[in-house]
């Protein structure tokens, strides 16, 4: 990535997650003044291994310039697995308590762990 499009990106992402992290802020706030509702624990696992398999593909698409991003993608996938897991084995039985984003956050786990395990294996065969 040049530095003219990192420039162009690093203050685009920002504000973007600003943006999106205002209305998580409030939701989180309101959950927290009810009890909670376990949501929380699964955004969290959720982020963690949508993270995963955004770097995973990164590093995909550089797959000659070290493994380094690819661990990462392993890595964070590794602890959104034991953190979604964690968070439907807490959870209650019912709606609205986190499950389905716990469920969608092992999803991502497994497929943040694959994708960086493929970027390794690309990663040493060229180096």
């Amino acid at each position: 990535m040049s530095v003219r499009r990192l420039l162009i990106a690093a203050p685009t992402a920002l504000l973007g997650v600003m943006a999106l992290a205002a209305p998580a802020a409030a939701q989180v706030s309101t959950a927290a003044e009810d009890g909670g509702g376990g949501r929380g624990v699964s955004m969290v696992a959720l982020l963690l291994g949508l993270a995963g398999v955004v770097l995973g593909v990164l590093a995909l698409r550089s797959s000659g310039r070290g493994p380094g991003m690819a661990f990462a993608s392993v890595a964070l996938g590794l602890v959104g697995g034991v953190v979604g897991a964690f968070a439907l084995s807490d959870a209650e039985v019912g709606t609205g308590n986190g499950q389905g984003g716990a469920i969608v956050s092992l999803v991502l786990a497994l497929i943040a762990m694959a994708v960086g395990g493929l970027a390794v294996s690309r990663s040493r065969r060229s180096a």
